[in-house]
């Protein structure tokens, strides 16, 4: 990969790497995002010059899948924040394995924490099945502080109503929404089977803020 950015498949080889979240809580939907998904995410951003020489933030980064993604894409800076010590720890960890110590700054806060104005948000929020809403906080916040949001949410009509009048609400605008899926493993008790598949819309936003420069 030397002298060029790494390709999709790159990226979901190096992104298997990251540790997964050691004790994930259900009340909190830690699901870690599939490496496969991640790369898949952070192949349209690039595509879109999106990743490369911007300041990229994850919010709700969990394991850190997304932020490290950005550093491999050459973002000019990255952060990864999240309100669960254990997830950024091990976020942390999973950097430093990978040589990227330093590369990305980890946070350890709720969005309330959350300052400054970002190039780019990349951010796979709690879908609000344990908590009805609790999409929307991620939502507000990334349209506030970003100028182009990477957003990933269960599919589903009445999902994109919701998102749509949000979006509208806050004077952005979705450029493109992307189907994919987001694989998750067995992680709780309830799961009876070793995989599920969940058909998810990952949302590209420009805000109001973007649209004025």
């Amino acid at each position: 990969m030397a002298g060029s950015l790494p390709n999709k498949k790159q990226l979901e080889i190096a992104l298997e790497q990251v540790f997964p979240h050691p004790s994930p809580k259900i009340k909190l939907e830690q699901y870690t995002i599939s490496s496969q998904t991640a790369a898949e995410i952070l192949s349209i951003a690039n595509i879109h010059n999106d990743i490369k020489g911007k300041r990229v933030i994850e919010l709700g980064c969990g394991t850190g899948r997304l932020a490290i993604g950005a550093v491999l894409l050459e973002a000019r800076e990255t952060v990864g924040i999240d309100f669960d010590p254990v997830a950024v720890y091990t976020a942390k960890q999973s950097s430093e394995k990978m040589n990227l110590k330093g590369k990305v700054r980890w946070v350890i806060s709720d969005l309330d924490g959350v300052q400054g104005r970002f190039d780019t948000v990349l951010q796979n929020p709690p879908f609000g099945v344990r908590k009805r809403g609790a999409d929307r906080a991620f939502i507000e916040k990334a349209l506030m502080v970003g100028n182009v949001v990477y957003s990933l949410h269960k599919s589903g009509r009445r999902n994109r109503e919701f998102i749509k009048s949000l979006v509208s609400k806050h004077k952005a605008t979705i450029t493109d929404l992307y189907q994919m899926t987001l694989t998750i493993p067995h992680m709780f008790k309830f799961h009876s089977e070793r995989w599920h598949v969940v058909p998810v819309d990952l949302y590209r936003v420009v805000t109001s803020a973007a649209e004025r420069r």
